[in-house]
């Protein structure tokens, strides 16, 4: 038998990393994610493992929980091989090397203060550097294509298959041989839903032994697109049409990509106000031009757009600005704006910028396309908050505030039945990557439904498949 242990994402919904170990065969990892938000682990700890031990690297797709920790993994020995598809990869550079940045600029405020006080035991180095993210790249690096198996190594065959998540999203079976048995595996990394803005729906995996499934909303059902899409529509409409300006917090990878196709299908509609639109994100914009790049694996939506005019996402009212002067030229319009900024939760990033700047005027509006997670600036917003305080100043929330739901890169729990449907043989299913009061209902679910054999996986839990 081969043994799995998880080392992120087991019982918590960050710092996706999972390690099978197949006896006479290789040391896979699946994902080596970011731990994020308040979790019993923490990105510096040892990883509970030896890193040098790994022999390949799975990447199922490119979100920070997921691919962040990578640049460590090598800093502490990993030298092995990295199996991806070639997007994932892509985006994971963009992303990591933001990360990095990030880390960097604040290693540098910490030490100015520090030295200023005189006092710098407590700086602590940033976990990876820009340089330590290259070197990932220096590493024996194969490229997956959906549906076409891998010959890992004699004992191991890879199929990755399209989750449906992100763009170059992946679920993974692996097969193996144990003394002449046949036996798999799948992971499904995140999974994506049937009806998304931008991705094709998650392909269906036909059986396996064991099944390692998320679970971040097994325990309920989302809020219909439709619904979603309309309350998105009618929020842009009001305020441009009163003048307004509509500020939209984004996360750079998906939601930007999904905003972008909706404004473009309503400007060829001709249900967008006379506007201006702006991307006011380094990171989206890069993110936004691999997924043009890749635009034949999104959905047809998507590719019918990029035949009518060489894009999915440019329209004549839309203006990317990449550089700060750029950024700040956006003062000049006064009305009229649609402006999608970083951060998602606004915990950082161009957004603050343009609440101090219009926030305040009872004309615009904010409208939240992402969960906000509690403690954050966005949730603080979500939850009524009458003033917030930025860049030393108390900004008045005069702006009228939306927080829509149904966006979700996420399979619900009805979607996640769904695809489970579809497997004509699976024997056991563990949960990862979800918190665990969900799990706990979603295990119910399907036992219930599915009538199958349901396990909540522990931290470094010993499970043998």
């Amino acid at each position: 038998m081969a043994l799995v242990q998880s080392f992120g994402a087991a019982e918590t919904v960050t710092g996706s990393c999972h390690l099978l170990h197949i006896k006479q065969g290789p040391n896979i990892l699946i994902d080596c994610g970011y731990f994020q938000g308040h979790t019993e682990q923490s990105n510096t700890d040892a990883f509970g493992f030896d890193p040098k031990s790994v022999d390949i690297l799975l990447l199922t797709h490119a979100h920070l929980d997921h691919c962040g920790r990578i640049p460590k993994l090598v800093k502490d020995g990993f030298d092995g091989r990295i199996i991806s598809t070639r997007a994932t990869l892509d985006l994971a550079e963009v992303i990591m090397l933001d990360s990095a940045k990030i880390a960097e600029e604040d290693f540098a405020t910490q030490l100015k203060k520090a030295r200023r006080r005189g006092d710098q035991s407590r700086v602590t180095e940033p976990l990876y550097t820009a340089e330590d993210v290259r070197a990932v790249f220096d590493l024996n690096i194969q490229y997956a294509d959906y549906d076409t198996p891998i010959k890992a190594t004699n004992e191991v065959t890879l199929t990755f298959r399209n989750a449906g998540h992100i763009l170059g999203s992946a679920t993974i079976q692996i097969d193996y041989k144990e003394q002449g048995q046949a036996k798999t595996v799948v992971f499904s990394g995140d999974l994506g839903n049937r009806t998304d803005i931008v991705m094709a729906e998650p392909t269906a995996v036909k059986k396996t032994d064991a099944l390692y499934i998320e679970s971040t909303y097994g325990d309920r059902d989302h809020r219909s697109l439709e619904a979603s899409i309309q309350e998105f529509k009618e929020a842009i409409i009001n305020t441009l049409e009163r003048n307004g300006n509509v500020l939209i917090p984004s996360f750079a990878v998906e939601r930007t990509q999904e905003i972008l196709v909706l404004l473009k299908q309503m400007y060829y509609s001709k249900e967008l106000p006379e506007c201006k639109v702006f991307v006011d994100s380094p990171m989206a914009i890069r993110a936004t031009k691999i997924y043009n790049q890749y635009h034949h694996q999104l959905n047809q939506e998507a590719q019918d757009l990029f035949q009518k005019d060489g894009s999915v996402f440019d329209f004549p009212n839309l203006e990317y600005t990449p550089g700060g002067n750029d950024s700040m030229r956006i003062n000049e319009a006064s009305e009229r704006c649609i402006i999608i900024a970083g951060s998602g939760m606004c915990s950082g990033g161009r957004i603050l910028h343009h609440f101090k700047h219009r926030l305040w005027d009872e004309r615009n509006s904010v409208i939240f396309v992402g969960y906000q997670v509690q403690g954050t600036l966005g949730r603080n917003m979500v939850d009524g908050a009458e003033s917030i305080h930025i860049y030393h100043e108390e900004i008045k929330v005069n702006a009228e505030v939306f927080m829509i739901n149904g966006f979700s890169a996420h399979a619900d729990q009805s979607e996640l039945l769904n695809w489970m449907s579809k497997f004509e043989k699976l024997d056991n299913v563990y949960l990862i990557h979800g918190e665990r009061d969900k799990q706990a209902v979603f295990k119910k679910a399907i036992e219930d439904k599915l009538h199958k054999k349901v396990h909540i996986v522990k931290y470094a839990e010993e499970v043998w498949v």
